[in-house]
């Protein structure tokens, strides 16, 4: 069941989510601060409960009788507003002012000095894999790093206005303006120009993205599609059946859409999910829609699970489909799935050595609340804050070596190759590959009181209670902040 719910900061700020029942408490944090652009220390319901501490967050919102159109309010913390994605290689972070500090790889958007007096009233920045784009509180956009992902946008400038949100494929950015039209730039063939479907590109409200290719929900519940056209940026095969659109998952090649009545259509790469003929009369009823980079999952409201794709990145279900079954959640490494059934029990398939394989640890994967991913393993929070992990040894799926850490852990966050999680106490253990993030000696003395972790592609960023910002992993992917560090502690 579908509801919305809004989180109300006590400036008056407020943000509504849509959600589902099954939706928990940590989700809810985590969806309110991406749309915010900022970290959220407490959820407090109504009545003055926090929500947001072990074992609360992990709670469906179902269980806590949260209805349509309750609202939870929400306390900011100190210091900077922190910004990453996992698959580039800088850091931004939002200061006070609203002026932005980056780190990372100088040719990938972390040395923004080419557009520092730009960077004022930023209210959220957004990346490529080799570039960043800052939205201003007045709607207006600044672009830098690689000119050829996004990194200049001179060609569109005139059109960066009134901007609400932006997305990305892996080298264009479509910015989506309060109008609802749409605006792009980046490398052409992954979306960067959208000159061919401009004039339908109105009423826009969800834009969506595979490597390559941009596809976006109008107001009708239609679709319009631009981009690589062998990578889900042409959509006309199925475009007389792309109505009443409910939501749109993307693998790294292909589309997957879930119509209001739960039937599906997919588009794009035909070995990344693009054609799902073989399963098609199973596709009904469908709840939600998962992807690796070359398969989907489909969870259906019966409960059960059906898969197509690529079999070495989760497309072949078939050994497990027996014991899918109440189904919740699935989660998703680069090219495998971990499905959560009701009773807190994990079931896997996929590429063995991305976590397909989970036989290890199969008689520890009981009463788990949530999962966490990295490209090539899983971490799994058990309903006691205990962790399990599995999949390739060296880049996560052994943690042994600080297991006696792993307890009350409130947050698990992944970079590529490597997991941090973040205890009741404010402690954080780190475990996978060094070149990662999967090491932190060297400023183990500092992560203390740590109330957020963000992650690159090979780096960590933690956020201490008192704004302190403490960095560690691979330094081309931001591990290294120490030339920005006295611009972070003016923050």
């Amino acid at each position: 069941m579908s509801f919305r719910v809004s989180v109300a900061l006590l400036s008056g700020e407020m943000v509504t989510l849509p959600v589902e029942a099954e939706t928990l408490v940590g989700e809810l944090r985590q969806m309110a601060q991406q749309k915010m652009g900022r970290t959220l220390v407490a959820l407090v319901s109504q009545a003055g409960e926090r929500l947001d501490v072990f074992p609360t967050l992990f709670r469906t919102l179902s269980s806590l009788d949260l209805q349509d159109g309750a609202v939870i309010n929400a306390l900011t913390k100190a210091g900077p507003i922190l910004q990453s994605h996992r698959k580039a290689s800088t850091f931004a972070a939002i200061r006070s002012d609203g002026t932005v500090v980056t780190w990372g790889h100088k040719f990938h958007g972390g040395d923004s000095r080419c557009v520092r007096d730009q960077l004022v009233n930023v209210q959220k920045v957004y990346a490529t894999h080799k570039a960043l784009a800052a939205v201003k509180t007045d709607g207006s956009v600044v672009t830098w790093g690689h000119a050829d992902h996004g990194g200049d946008s001179a060609a569109v400038r005139d059109q960066l206005f009134e901007v609400q949100e932006i997305f990305a494929s892996m080298q264009a950015f479509a910015a989506l303006r309060y109008d609802g039209s749409v605006v792009t730039w980046g490398l052409a063939s992954h979306g960067g120009s959208s000159k061919a479907v401009a004039k339908q590109l109105r009423n826009v409200v969800e834009i969506y993205s595979t490597e390559a290719a941009f596809a976006a929900i109008l107001e009708d519940r239609s679709v319009v599609t631009w981009g690589h056209p062998e990578q889900g940026g042409d959509s006309t095969a199925v475009s007389e059946e792309l109505f009443n659109v409910r939501s749109i998952a993307a693998s790294g090649k292909a589309f997957a859409a879930v119509r209001e009545d739960g039937a599906v259509l997919s588009w794009g790469h035909p070995e990344y999910g693009g054609d799902c003929s073989a399963v098609k009369e199973h596709l009904q009823h469908v709840k939600s829609i998962h992807s690796s980079s070359g398969a989907f999952a489909a969870i259906l409201m019966d409960g059960s699970v059906q898969t197509w794709g690529h079999a070495l990145s989760g497309g072949d279900c078939r050994s497990v489909q027996a014991q899918l079954v109440d189904v919740q959640k699935i989660y998703v490494s680069n090219k495998a799935f971990a499905a959560v059934s009701t009773d807190g029990s994990v079931v896997t398939w996929g590429h063995p050595l991305y976590g397909g394989d989970s036989r290890s640890a199969q008689k520890q994967l009981v009463r788990v609340q949530h999962v966490h991913a990295a490209e090539t393993a899983f971490a799994a929070i058990r309903d006691d804050g205990s962790v399990v992990t599995w999949g390739h040894p060296e880049y996560g799926g052994v943690s042994a070596a600080v297991q006696d850490h792993l307890r009350n852990v409130q947050q698990i966050h992944a970079s590529l190759g490597a997991f941090v999680a973040v205890t009741a106490d404010g402690a954080i253990a780190a475990w996978g590959h060094p070149a990662y993030g999967g090491d932190s000696t060297v400023v183990r003395d500092q992560l203390f009181n740590v109330l957020e972790v963000h992650a690159s592609s090979g780096a960590f960023a933690a956020v201490r209670a008192d704004g302190v910002v403490v960095t560690w992993g691979h330094p081309l992917s931001g591990g290294d902040s120490r030339s920005v560090r006295k611009l972070l502690a003016e923050a």
